[in-house]
């Protein structure tokens, strides 16, 4: 008896620890996500596009109103799911890619 009570113990402890590792990951794919995406940004091929696009008030003010849609603090929000989810696996395939 005294073995069930330990294995679910065990258990308990077990799946926090698993749900920590997959925020960890998480986290890890997006900080992967936006080093690339920095590094890119400098690329030969597109630095000029993006420097003009940076200039661009007409395309500032398009994303920033996207932009406007998404909350850091409401991570519930439908539109902030999907989102995350994206970049998630985005930073996941490219963490894929360059191991």
């Amino acid at each position: 008896m005294q073995k069930l009570y330990v294995l679910l113990f065990l258990f308990c402890l077990a799946t926090p620890v698993q749900a920590q590792y997959s925020a960890s990951r998480d986290a890890q794919y997006i900080a992967t996500l936006k080093a690339v995406v920095n590094y890119k940004i400098d690329d030969e091929e597109i630095s000029k596009d993006i420097q003009r696009l940076r200039e661009n008030s007409h395309f500032l003010e398009k994303l920033q109103k996207k932009l406007d849609k998404l909350d850091n603090r409401r991570t519930k929000n439908s539109t902030n799911r999907k989102v995350m989810k994206i970049l998630e696996k985005a930073g996941e395939d490219i963490s894929k890619i360059l191991n």
